[in-house]
């Protein structure tokens, strides 16, 4: 037996001003978001923002229902309204969201990691995550794909 090591790389912080102008507009479209989100039964507000190739600023959020499976996710809330409706354009950078009194930001949960990368493979193009806490701080991770290193897709079918 080997030992091997993952390693994911992505950077911290907790100032905006980091960030170019269009990526401070695109996080904060998220935070006001938020609001929309539809979450009577968890409180858990989660909002989702992407930008396109051609500037374009796309939101979604979670969406609860009483039967919890048929509840949804913002982040796939936003990708399946992107794939279906902007199908030739390629999602430059997406950002998430928690409105919950966290110190550090909410990762998206395992099927939206997968759904993630399955529209990162399929564009042929890293999509940069951004995910932001109520309190300021944010991880960024350069491509989907540092969110789920050992990943499943196509190719193994």
């Amino acid at each position: 037996m080997k030992n091997k090591t993952i390693q994911v790389n992505y950077k911290e912080g907790n100032d905006l001003t980091a960030f170019d102008a269009k990526t401070k507009d695109l996080i904060e479209q998220t935070i006001a978001f938020s609001k929309n989100a539809y979450a009577p039964y968890s409180n858990f507000h989660v909002s989702a923002c992407l930008i396109l190739d051609n500037g374009k600023v796309v939101k979604g959020t979670n969406v609860e229902n009483a039967s919890y499976p048929v509840s949804i996710c913002a982040e796939r809330t936003l990708l399946s309204h992107t794939v279906s409706n902007y199908p030739s354009n390629k999602i430059e950078k997406i950002a998430i969201y928690v409105d919950k009194n966290l110190s550090e930001p909410v990762p998206p949960c395992g099927v939206c990691r997968q759904t993630l990368l399955e529209v990162e493979k399929r564009q042929e193009q890293d999509i940069e995550v951004i995910l932001i806490s109520q309190s300021g701080t944010y991880i960024v991770f350069e491509k989907c794909s540092d969110l789920l290193p050992l990943y499943f897709d196509g190719e193994a079918l």
